[in-house]
């Protein structure tokens, strides 16, 4: 997992050679603000007690509280919890919201815990991480394995040990405890906005043939799966932890989420459909499309998989899902990769609307929050295709000089070496 942050540190110092940023930028965004780890102890149901590692890192604050998700998975580790909210500085900066980088996890299977042993760790993070935390300072949001109900469970906690109502603590929650609408789909529909606004750009207009395979059906995966269906696209592919389905003539994602549900993987969706191929996540990733969708883990294209890929254009829905390695195979393959700190910003975007709800008391429909979303991301988007063709560098070397330039402007305006030095 070093590697993984060696390789992301790697994209900062490509974007340092495509703009002019004073040395000490670099030097304060090379290394985490804080980093905590804690050890939580949780009464199990048959009144065992078990421990579970847990982190939360605060990456840079510059711009604003810090803001990331919180991942329960039981191979989470400290330097991806910190690579993360490396990230996530850079993709806030991207989107232009006014926050800092941070993520959190907790090393966990919660396929094996009953619900109120999932609440009763839910809510040991908040009580272990609570002085970390807060509306002003760090306000994490929904990620792997966790959810809307969970984030609710974290912000009551959080609201018991401070003795008032505190929604803005945690975004990503039930609607009905302060969340936003549109907040449950706005990671996919953010990279569906940038999809179709840079499509003839991209080679991905109308008139040409259009097939998508998604590797990772949560609830990104999914959406994104639903809106490419509805647009008239061909999802031929679909796959979630247990192994995938392929169909050359196009999969509906709806039934194929229901038989998810019903059988526990989607796999099982080729029962009875001889024209539906069985097929593990590393071999469909290499099957023929116009749009690879990897919307699961980091790291799922390495240099071996960026070798037999047969697609036009990924687009990053998950976190750094392309090795450093595969990225370089891809670049000198001419792929075309849309960068996950503008893919999935649509989710902090939306956190973003739902923190400021939550600080105003007042709360917005549904198609305004998707009008702001789509209004944000869609000039993003073309600020760093722009930035693409004028410097003549890929897109996500462009997302990261896009990031850079914003993140440099405020670090420098507290003053470096150059103002202070008489």
């Amino acid at each position: 997992m070093e590697d993984m942050l060696k390789g992301a540190l790697s994209h900062l110092d490509g974007a340092a050679k495509y703009t002019k940023v004073h040395p000490e930028v670099l030097e304060k965004l090379q290394y985490p603000k804080e980093v905590m780890s804690a050890r939580l102890f949780v009464r199990m149901d048959d009144g065992s007690r078990r421990s579970f590692r847990a982190w939360r890192c605060r990456y840079d604050d510059t711009r604003g509280p810090t803001k990331g998700g919180i991942r329960f998975h039981p191979e989470a580790t400290q330097d991806e919890v910190v690579t993360l909210a490396f990230w996530m500085t850079f993709k806030c900066a991207v989107a232009g919201v006014p926050f800092g980088g941070g993520k959190g996890a907790i090393r966990v299977d919660p396929r094996k815990l009953s619900k109120t042993e999932l609440e009763r760790l839910s809510r040991a993070y908040v009580q272990a991480f609570a002085q970390m935390i807060g509306p002003e300072r760090d306000i994490p949001a929904p990620d792997v394995y966790t959810n809307a109900m969970i984030m609710g469970w974290m912000a009551d906690e959080y609201s018991s040990l401070v003795d008032y109502p505190c929604p803005g603590v945690i975004t990503g929650k039930p609607i009905a405890l302060g969340g936003s609408k549109g907040r449950d789909d706005a990671t996919s529909r953010g990279g569906f906005y940038v999809l179709k606004h840079l499509q003839k750009e991209l080679g991905l207009d109308n008139g040409s043939e259009r097939r998508a395979v998604v590797q990772g059906y949560g609830n990104a995966g999914y959406h994104f799966a639903c809106l490419l269906h509805e647009d008239g696209w061909k999802v031929v592919g679909i796959s979630d932890s247990r192994g995938g389905v392929y169909d050359p003539e196009g999969l509906d994602p709806k039934a194929v989420k229901a038989c998810k549900e019903e059988k526990g993987e989607v796999s099982k969706y080729a029962e009875g459909r001889d024209n539906v191929e069985v097929v593990d996540n590393d071999a469909l990733l290499c099957k023929s499309c116009e749009l690879l969708v990897p919307a699961a883990l980091e790291d799922q294209i390495t240099e071996s998989i960026a070798k037999c890929l047969d697609a036009r254009v990924i687009l990053e829905l998950a976190n750094g899902p392309v090795t450093a390695d595969g990225n370089a195979v891809l670049e000198r393959r001419g792929i075309t990769v849309v960068p996950d700190i503008l893919a999935n910003a649509g989710g902090v975007t939306v956190s973003y609307f739902e923190w400021v709800q939550n600080r105003q008391g007042f709360y917005w429909t549904e198609s305004e929050v998707r009008q702001r979303l789509k209004q944000i991301i869609q000039e993003e988007a073309m600020h760093v295709w722009s930035l693409s063709k004028q410097k003549e560098i890929s897109l996500r070397t462009a997302a990261y000089v896009h990031g850079l330039e914003r993140l440099s402007e405020a670090i420098e305006a507290h003053g470096t070496q150059t103002y202070f030095h008489c």
